[in-house]
C-alpha cells in the first residue's frame, strides 16, 4: 500500500493503519484478542479513540505537514483503525430515522396507502405534501404505531412496532395529531406536566412552555386559549418528552398567518437541535419554508420526491401563467410560442410554464387574438410546489 501523501482517500489510510493491528506493526505490541476486521468492537474502539485523542491529533497534524501515516502507524491502536470506517460511513451516508417499503393500508371504500416507499434521514425535516385524502395522515399514523398496515415493512429508529419494542419506541417519539383533545379544565402548565409524566426522561416543563411562547398563559385553562395557542400547546405536549422524532400532522390548519408563523418558529428551533421531523401539510409555503425534502403524495402514492428547490426546478420554468378564454384554444399552438416551456389544461383554465415572461406574454396575447379567443382572466406568479402538483396531476392542490 505504501505511504499516502494527501488526497489518497480515507480508505487507503484505514488499510495502512490496520497493518500493525494485524501483524503487530513495529511497536512490539500484541494485538491480543482484538478482531482484525474493520467493524469489530465498536464500543471498545470509541474508548480507545478517547484515550489516544491527544497523540492521534498530533500524528495527524504531522502527517498533514508532510509526514506519512505509515511512519506513525506503530503506535496507532488497532481499534482506532477499526473505528475509522464507521466515521467514514457516517459522513457519506446519513442515518435513517424512519423507513417504510411497500406500505399498504386499505379501507372498505379506498386504498389509503398504495405501495409507498419512504426513507427519512436523521436530523432532517421531511414533508408529506398533498391534498386531503392523499394518504398523508394514514402514513404518519402507521409510523407512529397508531395504525397497523395491511402490507409492507416499517422501521422507526431502527426498531419495529409489535416486536417487543413498543414501550422503548414511544419514549422517543413526540406526536402532534391533527386534533389533539385535552381536558379544557386543566391549565396549560398542568397539561404539559401530565404529558411529561408519560416519559421516563424529558424536558423541563417551564422551559417547554417558554419554547412555545405560552409563559403568560401557563396558569390559564385550556378552554380559554385561542386556536393558535391550543396548537402551540399540542406541539409543547409533543416536545416535553424530548423526542428524537417529532410528528406534526397538519400543524397549522385553520390558523391565522401570525399563529402559523409562530408555529414555524417552533419547528425551526427543534430543527436547530438536530431533531427529526415528519410533517404533513397541504400548504405549499409551509413545505417550502420548513422542509429539507418533500414527497408529493396523491392517491396513496409518492409522485415526486426531492428538495423544494429541486421539485420546482423540475418544471423547467421560472414563471407560471394561468389564463382562461372564451372560445376554443389550440394549446399546441400556444405551446410553440417563444418562451413557453410547457402547457396544461386544468379545470380552472390553462397553465403555461414559461422561462421568458416578457417574451411569452405578448406572444400569448397575439396568438389568442389570431385564434379568435377572447381572454377573460390572466395571472402570473413565481413557480411553486403547487405548480409541480398541477403539472403532475392536472389538478390544483387545494381542490384535489
Amino acid at each position: 500500500m505504501g505511504d499516502s501523501a494527501g488526497g489518497g482517500g480515507l480508505i487507503r489510510l484505514i488499510v495502512v493503519g490496520l497493518r500493525p493491528a494485524v501483524n503487530g506493526g513495529g511497536s512490539g505490541r500484541s494485538s491480543g484478542s482484538v478482531p482484525p476486521c474493520l467493524c469489530g468492537s465498536v464500543c471498545e474502539a470509541l474508548e480507545t479513540l478517547r484515550t489516544q485523542s491527544r497523540r492521534g491529533t498530533e500524528a495527524l497534524r504531522k502527517r498533514r505537514n508532510g509526514s506519512t501515516w505509515n511512519r506513525y502507524s506503530p503506535w496507532t491502536p488497532p481499534r482506532l483503525a477499526c473505528i475509522l470506517p464507521v466515521f467514514a460511513m457516517s459522513t457519506i451516508t446519513p442515518s435513517i430515522a424512519l423507513r417504510c417499503s411497500g406500505l399498504v393500508k386499505r379501507y372498505p371504500d379506498v386504498v389509503a396507502v398504495d405501495g409507498l416507499d419512504l426513507a427519512v434521514h436523521s436530523g432532517e425535516c421531511f414533508g408529506l405534501l398533498g391534498p386531503n385524502g392523499a394518504g398523508k395522515t394514514t402514513t404518519v399514523e402507521i409510523f407512529e404505531g397508531l395504525t397497523k398496515p395491511d402490507a409492507g415493512d416499517v422501521e422507526v429508529l431502527g426498531m419495529h412496532w409489535g416486536r417487543g419494542q413498543d414501550v422503548a419506541l414511544r419514549d422517543r417519539l413526540g406526536i402532534q395529531l391533527q386534533e389533539t383533545q385535552v381536558s379544557e379544565k386543566l391549565t396549560v402548565s398542568e397539561t404539559i406536566a401530565l404529558f411529561r409524566s408519560f416519559y421516563a426522561t424529558g424536558r423541563d416543563i417551564e422551559s417547554t412552555i417558554a419554547t412555545v411562547s405560552l409563559t403568560e398563559k401557563q396558569d390559564s385553562r385550556v378552554g380559554k386559549l385561542s386556536g393558535g395557542q391550543k396548537q402551540r400547546l399540542a406541539v409543547a405536549c409533543a416536545l416535553v418528552g424530548d423526542p428524537d422524532v417529532l410528528f406534526l400532522d397538519e400543524p397549522t390548519t385553520g390558523l391565522d398567518p401570525q399563529a402559523r408563523l409562530q408555529l414555524w418558529d417552533i419547528v425551526d428551533s427543534y430543527k436547530r437541535e438536530r431533531g427529526t421531523v415528519l410533517l404533513t401539510t397541504h400548504y405549499m409555503e409551509e413545505a417550502t419554508r420548513l422542509c429539507d425534502r418533500v414527497a408529493i403524495v396523491d392517491h396513496g402514492k409518492i409522485i415526486a420526491l426531492g428538495t423544494p428547490i429541486e421539485l420546482i426546478a423540475s418544471l423547467g420554468a421560472d414563471q407560471v401563467v394561468e389564463f382562461a378564454a372564451e372560445g376554443d384554444v389550440d394549446l399546441a399552438a400556444v405551446g410553440a410560442l417563444p418562451g413557453v416551456r410547457s402547457t396544461k389544461a386544468t379545470d380552472a383554465g390553462n397553465t403555461l410554464n414559461v422561462i421568458e415572461i416578457g417574451e411569452a406574454l405578448p406572444a400569448l396575447l397575439g396568438e389568442l387574438d389570431r385564434q379568435g379567443a377572447r381572454l377573460t382572466t390572466l395571472t402570473t406568479h413565481q413557480a411553486t410546489l403547487e405548480d409541480v402538483f398541477v403539472h403532475l396531476t392536472g389538478r390544483m392542490l387545494r381542490d384535489a
